[in-house]
């Protein structure tokens, strides 16, 4: 269990399955926390099927808080969140998730403690539940089918806490044991392939031959090539030229 405000509290607010329950610690899990607050579990606690849902997130579980009510179970917090998928007729800020972890993030760098609601799974937070948080989340569901299974909108938010607490690359390479070309070995490749396609009369006619080969050596720059590639396309070109020469 993380020692000191640093991850929001995820408060499940009066579940009804163990099942959901244990979805959501093994959600939580999977974006790295682990502070869990349970209000009033409809089947008690502890709950074998949460165990059996969760998954290998069991320590989740093992920390999770229990309280009878809402009030006590956000005690400690000093900014609230409530998720909630429809208007509550309550004056609150609205946040959207990426937004509200963002504004979690913030806080709890500054020391302070962050609580996030859950409501049950039949009909979410109650009003009395809402007013006790500092700013609603809404979700940007389907209008028409707006209901978020619980541990789906634990999932959703604890990947927007990882997404505001932690470095996301938008995009890597897996260089699959090898490395990026260097020019030099793009200029080897591009000349064999020139020198090769010259002596197959490709250049062709020769007025056109410079614009041609400028073109081609555009082509391999435009190119991400590994050196594995560019090994591989020295290798298709040598094969096809022994083809070539076993025909004549």
């Amino acid at each position: 269990m993380s020692d000191g405000p640093t991850q929001p509290d995820i408060v499940l607010v009066r579940p009804q399955m163990g099942e959901n329950i244990g979805a959501a610690a093994r959600a939580m899990w999977n974006f790295g926390l682990d502070g869990m607050r349970l209000v009033a579990p409809r089947d008690g606690w502890p709950n074998p099927s949460a165990r059996a849902m969760a998954s290998g997130a069991g320590r989740v579980l093992d920390h999770a808080v229990v309280s009878e009510t809402t009030a006590e179970a956000i005690a400690p917090a000093t900014y609230v969140l409530a998720t909630t998928a429809r208007p509550r007729g309550l004056t609150t800020p609205v946040l959207s998730p990426e937004r509200a972890m963002q504004e979690a993030h913030s806080r709890i760098s500054r020391g302070e403690r962050v609580a996030v609601l859950f409501g049950p799974e039949r009909a979410g937070l109650e009003n009395d539940d809402i007013a006790r948080a500092n700013a609603v989340v809404s979700v940007p569901v389907n209008p028409d089918y707006a209901s978020l299974n619980l541990a789906q909108c634990v999932l959703l938010m604890s990947y927007e806490w990882r997404r505001a607490s932690a470095a996301v690359e938008a995009e890597t390479v897996e260089m699959a044991g090898t490395v990026w070309a260097n020019q030099d070995e793009v200029e080897a490749l591009a000349a064999h392939y020139e020198e090769r396609l010259e002596s197959a009369g490709f250049f062709f006619p020769e007025d056109k031959a410079p614009s041609m080969k400028r073109n081609l050596r555009n082509l391999w720059s435009r190119m991400p090539l590994t050196r594995a590639d560019a090994q591989t396309l020295h290798g298709v070109l040598r094969q096809m030229v022994r083809w070539a020469d076993r025909g004549r």
